[in-house]
């Protein structure tokens, strides 16, 4: 299982990190704030004049040795924002040229495989030109796959597309996330995208790293609010436990447990949720007569100022699991919020992920 160690630096970038073997990293930052030229490095599309790659024992950069590996010559797959599919070759003759680069006894997939993977089986005998937008990205990844990839880097896939095809195509990369062990580096400033795919985050500003770790320890940390701003919040795993009346499901985490509109997937369906900072209300006593159904017992652990004027960010716990809470300074002035304080949380929306 390959890990990733990188420490390059160009005029735009400074980064020193080492990644896991396997899942999702997400490459999370504003525009301009040196994803893709961080990607670019990687790929060896920019050469950065003080650079270290290395995929597990394979070392593809290293510039105090002079050595550097050619895009060509390095087992990566790369996909952008555009497929860039050959138009005069089917979808099967796309998915073939990436295939045709790798030796067959390197191969980890047959093409019959790759197409099951991203429900593309139906479409072999199609042209670029006859697919929509998510259709010719999935056809991309396949290619990429397909040319046995040690590292799979994809380059903010989905910002070419309407939020449809959006939809159409995170099934997909989330099959991919479950069923395969290969290191995928997701770039993106979606925090929707990074917090339904990814399993570790990395935060960049102005071409460097201020935040990098598990995904839930980054997003629950309150001393990065102007990276998510007004999308600051946590995410949470959780099981499909039982179906209720009037139309919810049940839902169970570490903390507890949590009512959300009803889902039709089996019971014991793992769910990752979202919960923002700003759906999060604070009470120091049981609100009885509340139209909100959600409700925890937290404790305080720390509180920060926001960008947002008159406001601050509140980390709680809730039985091990992090929680944030964006509340006015006069709400927390009068409710005395300091750590340690124990109350309620209440959570008035849950945003399904997957």
């Amino acid at each position: 299982m390959p890990a990733c160690a990188s420490n390059v630096a160009t005029s735009r970038l400074e980064v020193d990190l080492t990644l896991p073997g396997r899942g999702v990293t997400g490459l999370f930052g504003h525009s301009g704030s040196g994803k893709t030229t961080c990607l670019r490095a990687i790929a060896g599309l920019e050469r950065a004049a003080d650079g270290y790659f290395a995929v597990d024992d394979d070392v593809w950069q290293d510039e105090a040795r002079g050595l550097f590996v050619p895009p060509h010559q390095r087992a990566l797959g790369m996909v952008f924002q555009e497929a860039s599919l050959f138009p005069h070759l089917s979808v099967r003759g796309n998915m073939q040229f990436g295939e045709q680069r790798t030796p067959a006894s390197k191969r980890h997939f047959a093409l019959s495989e790759v197409a099951e993977l991203l429900g593309i089986e139906h479409l072999l005998d199609r042209f670029p030109g006859q697919l929509s937008g998510g259709e010719r990205q999935r056809v991309a990844i396949a290619r990429a796959l397909l040319a046995a990839p040690q590292i799979l880097l994809l380059d903010e896939p989905l910002a070419a597309l309407d939020l449809k095809r959006k939809l159409e195509i995170l099934p997909y990369l989330e099959r991919l996330h479950r069923e395969l062990s290969l290191p995928i580096i997701y770039v993106s400033h979606s925090p929707d995208e990074v917090a339904r795919l990814a399993d570790h985050l990395v935060l960049l500003e102005q071409g460097q790293v201020v935040a990098s770790g598990p995904l839930k320890q980054v997003l629950s940390r309150i001393d990065l609010p102007a990276a998510f701003a007004d999308d600051a919040g946590v995410v949470i795993e959780t099981r499909l436990a039982a179906q209720e009346a009037d139309d919810l499901s049940r839902l169970e985490f570490s903390g507890g447990q949590i009512l959300v509109t009803r889902r039709d997937e089996p019971i014991g369906t793992p769910l990752r949720c979202r919960i923002h900072a700003r759906d999060v209300s604070l009470a120091l006593v049981p609100q009885v007569h509340s139209s909100i159904l959600n409700s925890v017992e937290a404790t305080v652990v720390d509180l920060a100022s926001t960008d947002t004027p008159g406001h601050v960010l509140v980390r709680l716990d809730v039985a091990g699991e992090p929680l944030l809470a964006r509340i006015t300074r006069r709400s927390a002035a009068r409710l005395e919020i300091r750590p340690g304080l124990a109350l309620k949380a209440q959570i008035k929306a849950v945003a399904l992920l997957a």
